[in-house]
């Protein structure tokens, strides 16, 4: 695509004079992010539309992602970069007394992720647009994201993620496409003319869902697919009447429950209320998407729902959206008046899971009474899905009660989530080829001696487009000059800088391009948190959600054993090093905290001790997420992947750090 410069420059004049009533040379920074991402949005939005036309108009199958993440990262340089556009739009910054480094820097990341799980969703949706395939991506618009870390004496401390403080002009709010999702209430049953029961529920709190729209912008393709988000409201909204009589905070309770659905990513689970708040939340978000997607077909296809799995394949990213099962279920027994089988029949075809852990800990699973109260129409269909279920594992494995039990969906007290998705989709993908024969062999054995056919590997990947091409531009330019075009979309043709691997030449661009990215980075984190890097030390790096079976705590425990080493024997020689962390632990979990404290308290430790300063350093990136993570991969030089062996199921940091040259330890 070609950037005409002139027109760009006058919307952005435009967008500054209409917006905000200033000139640009009046303008802040920021003024001009949003104007620049403005203008953007215009070549965006004509294959935007094109792209929904086209597949509308096809017979062929659509994918619609399922996550509770999408970990993005800013949109302004990903989709400058794809549109094939960035280098003109730097000009015209140039042009008008700005440099493009400067508004980048205007952007926050979107605060609709955490870890590997919302990266890999990221990923996907940008690799499927730039395949041209109909692959969509459906979650949760968190208002304030997980959390904004801090660090204040040498402890973590959660602050609001407020990602959306400013507008955010990369997406579009429709609510004339709005649903209604309802909690709690009564099941009433009625009988009706033909003997089959129905079932309503009243008496529910209903809460609105509305749709904000995010484009995935594919690389060099006209494809531009769609992040759909939903935002919770409530439709009573403010009480005037209860405002009148003075009950300020009863006049907006309503509205805040409601909205608290849509207001942290993981809130808090530790308690009965922090439970019901997540499994409200996971609800919200499949019942909406599902309205959705059974909105469009019936208005593509009509109302034979027994060609809904020709229309469309949802796969979901874990387990936490896994209650979309039995919520399909309702609607096609509920709303569209079609019998179990059915309804059973369709659903079995639609969902396929992806399995991402064998924590325990990660594979959900409810209380009964927490659930039954807050879905109890859900919890019935479960229920029916456990019972037919149950007979047929009786037929097949009569003779072995314990099996049984261990495939039980509803069992001691709980239900088991993943049991459900093992029980009703028809593929189980594990996510690396040693994680799938640890699910078949160990953890899901059971299941896959009942239905062998069901397991499949799909090993994760990352796009080298944001890892290299955007977050390491000098060393993309290096492979270019060496290899050629293509591998942007074809990592296999990196093949081809083997040969230069003794080459001098090569090896010393190579070395320069690594430390100006250590330059880059000490820069940043001086400029962010007043940390002195010395970019020729050795820069050894784990950054990665914090938990034990991760072994950060491993790590320091290695530097500890260093910098105790170097004290008591004065001739002990190691080349300068500094290791550098970055990790946020959940709010709830106390351990991971304590370990975010020994690091920063062994960090403070060494800077005090003359005996090591200067050969021997602990950093502790605040806040990381993936703009940092853009900053420091392509600094590294030692990257640390020593989870506990048999628990990282995949891991795509490795492949971040390796396709940026740096050693894997571990």
């Amino acid at each position: 695509m070609t950037i005409d410069k002139g027109a760009f420059k006058e919307h952005i004049r435009l967008r500054l004079k209409r917006r905000y009533g200033k000139e640009i040379l009046e303008a802040s920074h920021h003024d001009l992010y949003d104007a620049v991402a403005s203008a953007s949005m215009e070549y965006i939005l004509d294959n935007w539309m094109a792209t929904r036309k086209a597949f509308d108009a096809q017979p062929g199958k659509q994918m619609f992602y399922f996550s509770a993440e999408f970990l993005m990262g800013r949109a302004l340089t990903n989709n400058l970069i794809n549109l094939g556009i960035i280098d003109g739009v730097r000009e015209v910054l140039g042009e008008i007394g700005y440099t493009y480094e400067e508004v980048e820097e205007q952007e926050g990341d979107a605060g609709l992720g955490n870890g590997g799980l919302g990266r890999l969703a990221a990923c996907f949706l940008d690799s499927l647009a730039t395949m041209d395939l109909p692959g969509h991506g459906y979650g949760i618009r968190y208002r304030f994201g997980m959390f904004q870390q801090k660090l204040e004496n040498c402890k973590q401390v959660e602050k609001p993620d407020n990602w959306l403080e400013h507008r955010d002009p990369w997406a579009i709010r429709r609510s004339d496409l709005a649903v209604t999702v309802r909690f709690g209430g009564e099941v009433v049953a009625t009988m009706g003319a033909d003997g089959r029961e129905r079932f309503d529920i009243q008496k529910a709190e209903v809460i609105t869902a509305i749709p904000h729209d995010m484009p995935i912008v594919g690389y060099q393709t006209k494809t531009v697919n769609t992040l759909r988000l939903w935002e919770a409201s409530s439709p009573d909204g403010f009480d005037l009447q209860l405002f009148n009589d003075m009950h300020y905070h009863r006049a907006v309770e309503k509205a805040n429950q409601a909205e608290d659905l849509s207001r942290v990513l993981y809130p808090n689970d530790s308690g009965p209320s922090g439970k019901a708040l997540r499994l409200k939340q996971q609800y919200f978000f499949v019942s909406a998407s599902l309205q959705d997607i059974l909105r469009s077909f019936k208005s593509r296809i009509g109302i034979d729902f027994n060609r809904l799995p020709e229309f469309a394949v949802i796969q979901l990213n874990d387990t936490h959206p896994v209650v979309a099962i039995p919520e399909l279920m309702r609607l096609l027994m509920d709303q569209e008046d079609l019998g179990w089988e059915e309804a059973w029949g369709i659903t079995t075809r639609v969902f396929a899971y992806t399995n991402h852990t064998i924590m325990a800990e990660a594979l959900e699973k409810w209380p009964i009474d927490l659930f039954s109260a807050n879905l109890p129409r859900i919890y019935k269909i479960i229920e029916e899905i456990d019972r037919r279920h149950q007979e047929e594992l009786r037929q097949t494995f009569s003779e072995d009660w314990e099996k049984r039990q261990r495939m039980s969906i509803v069992s001691e007290g709980m239900i088991h989530m993943a049991r459900l998705a093992l029980v009703a989709c028809f593929s189980v993908n594990g996510v690396a080829a040693l994680h799938t024969e640890i699910l078949k062999k160990r953890e899901l054995h059971d299941w896959y001696q009942w239905k062998p056919q069901l397991f499949n590997n799909k090993t994760n990947g990352v796009t080298q487009r944001r890892w290299l091409l955007s977050a390491n531009p000098g060393l993309a330019s290096l492979i270019t000059s060496a290899v050629g075009t293509g591998w942007e979309t074809d990592m296999t043709q990196l093949r081809a800088l083997e040969q230069f691997a003794d080459d001098p030449s090569f090896r010393q661009h190579f070395a320069e391009v690594k430390r100006q990215n250590k330059v880059r980075l000490a820069e940043c984190l001086q400029k962010k948190q007043s940390l002195v890097l010395n970019p020729d030390s050795i820069f050894d790096v784990q950054v990665k959600r914090l938990h034990e079976y991760k072994r950060q705590l491993l790590n320091i425990f290695h530097i500890m054993y260093l910098h105790n080493r170097m004290d008591d024997d004065p001739t002990f020689d190691i080349p300068p090093q500094t290791y550098i962390f970055g990790a946020k632990a959940a709010s709830g979990y106390r351990r991971a905290k304590s370990i975010i404290s020994l690091i920063c308290c062994e960090a403070a430790r060494l800077e005090k001790d003359p005996l090591v300063r200067g050969r021997l350093r602990v950093v502790f990136v605040e806040d990381y997420r993936v703009t940092a993570a853009e900053r420091i991969i392509p600094a590294a030089e030692v990257s640390e992947q020593i989870s506990t062996a048999g628990k990282e199921a995949s891991g795509t940091g490795n492949m971040k750090f390796m396709m940026n040259g740096a050693l894997t330890l571990g």
